[in-house]
């Protein structure tokens, strides 16, 4: 479904670096989303859309499956990520998630769309 071809092209600001250092975060989203997931409201009144209707199985199922492609180390709610996945139906899905001491805290989830993304979701298009 998601084109690989731009891939490296959206990484490669970073170079190997970036790619080991979001390899690292992924584990540990991954790791604390083992112990318990949070939504925070703003991402429970996104999910709940109705033009959206993203389940928490879908959300789990992004964590699990899917790549960082975006990294936020400043961020003022702490380190989180924008991760790229697919949901029921392999529809593409976002997640931003902040990995916090014994939880996963996710910030957001909505449906990408390819007016604001391009190269299979990955990359932000710039207006």
């Amino acid at each position: 479904m998601f084109d690989d071809s731009l891939t490296a092209t959206a990484f490669s600001s970073g170079g190997m670096e970036n790619m080991r250092n979001r390899s690292e975060l992924l584990s540990l989203v991954r790791e604390k989303a083992v112990q318990r997931i949070l939504y925070l409201p703003h991402a429970a009144r996104q999910m709940m859309r109705p033009d959206r209707m993203i389940s928490p199985r879908e959300i789990r199922g992004v964590i699990d499956g899917g790549e960082i492609i975006e990294d936020y180390p400043d961020d003022v709610r702490g380190h989180s990520c924008l991760i790229l996945g697919t949901g029921d139906g392999e529809r593409p899905l976002h997640v931003v998630c902040a990995p916090k001491d014994g939880y996963l805290a996710v910030i957001t989830a909505y449906i990408p769309t390819e007016e604001n993304w391009q190269a299979g979701f990955r990359v932000r298009v710039r207006k």
